[in-house]
């Protein structure tokens, strides 16, 4: 296949995949209210975005938080009496605090949130211990962790799913039926962006080359689930990027293209501002999302009826992701029909297509 820009790659995606909607997905729905018997969670990192899905997670009227882990014990107790869980595993000399977390046998399932490095090694040790595992994206650093942890989920029979909590909201749903439903005509174009202007620094994990950082791992999940969602997966991807200095991308485009003859243009980027939004045009008009990206609270059609702007529920953050892992597991899946793994693998495969463009190594 000739990428564009006269550049030779295979094909590393699966067929377009149109995406399944959750149960929870339209406005109104309550996505806290049991779907069945309680779980026991444990939570492994205490950063960020830990700390905000931590939050969430207890609002769960299912959902108890038995075990947190950190690589520094009083962070994990900090962070285990936050959330109300019985127990905090630190690191304990040559054993991670991750390990002795996926020993405790009262733990039903995992959210992993550490860096991008760390996600397979972690989700690995977890799936092995026989944990289910909710991972935060970017799922994994290449095409071959993403399909090692495929394979250990699937020998153990443990729930897995990577956390990209746009897939799940009304908002999104919201965009996907007015495209679906014709409003706007065959779309011929979507762009997106996302990204923001942070100082370099190599040590944050944002640059940090051994942490996994830059902008395609950390930022282009996103415009990547807005044009799957409505496209599914390209035949061809062209990738550019302005590299810092510790060699990690700091902006990076990519081009993609479809068998119908749509394109994409998608925009990560680490060192300037973005609109943070998605266009999506088509034959008869085009639809434009407010910002934020990942979470929107509206959106505008323009079309030959006029401009009209919608407003959407913006959900409940992330809860409702969490829900779906939940009621797949009361269910006993092992994998949610709305994200599934393989959608995670190909994904990765599509960008150790892209890091090979760009020249992106993590060895």
């Amino acid at each position: 296949m000739v990428a564009d820009g006269g550049r030779h790659a295979a094909r590393p995606g699966t067929p377009a995949r149109r995406v399944v909607r959750p149960p929870c997905s339209d406005a109104g729905c309550d996505p806290r209210v049991a779907t069945g018997d309680t779980l026991k969670w444990g939570v492994v990192a205490t950063g960020s975005i830990a700390r905000t899905v931590g939050d969430q997670l207890v609002q769960l009227q299912d959902a108890q938080v038995h075990a947190v882990s950190s690589r520094d014990a009083s962070r994990a107790r900090a962070f285990a009496e936050r959330l109300g869980a019985a127990n905090a595993y630190g690191d304990d000399g040559a054993v991670p605090g991750y390990v002795r977390l996926a020993e405790d046998a009262d733990v039903d399932v995992v959210y992993v949130a550490t860096p991008n490095a760390q996600h397979h090694s972690v989700a690995r040790k977890l799936l092995e211990a026989g944990k289910h595992v909710l991972l935060e994206k970017t799922f994994t650093l290449t095409g071959a962790e993403a399909e090692d942890l495929a394979t250990i989920a699937r020998r153990r029979g443990r729930f897995l799913m990577e956390a990209v909590w746009t897939r799940f909201l009304p908002s999104y749903q919201a965009v996907l039926d007015v495209v679906s439903g014709g409003r706007i005509g065959d779309v011929r174009w979507i762009q997106a962006d996302l990204g923001f202007a942070s100082p370099f620094d190599a040590t944050s994990r944002l640059w940090n080359r051994d942490a996994g950082g830059g902008a395609l791992l950390d930022l282009h999940v996103y415009a990547w689930t807005w044009t799957f969602g409505v496209l599914g997966f390209p035949h061809r991807l062209a990738a550019q990027s302005t590299t810092a200095p510790n060699g990690v991308d700091a902006l990076t485009s990519l081009q993609l293209g479809f068998g119908d003859g749509a394109h994409a243009q998608l925009l990560g980027t680490l060192v300037s501002q973005a609109t943070r939004t998605v266009t999506i045009a088509g034959t008869s008009g085009l639809l434009r999302t407010d910002a934020p990206l990942p979470n929107p609270k509206g959106f505008t059609i323009v079309d030959a009826g006029g401009t009209r702007h919608v407003e959407t529920d913006a959900g409940a953050g992330h809860v409702h992701q969490l829900r779906e892992v939940t009621r797949c597991i009361q269910e006993g899946r092992t994998e949610s029909p709305t994200l599934p793994v393989s959608d995670s693998v190909a994904m990765m495969r599509w960008f150790d297509e892209a890091r090979r463009q760009i020249g992106l190594s993590f060895a």
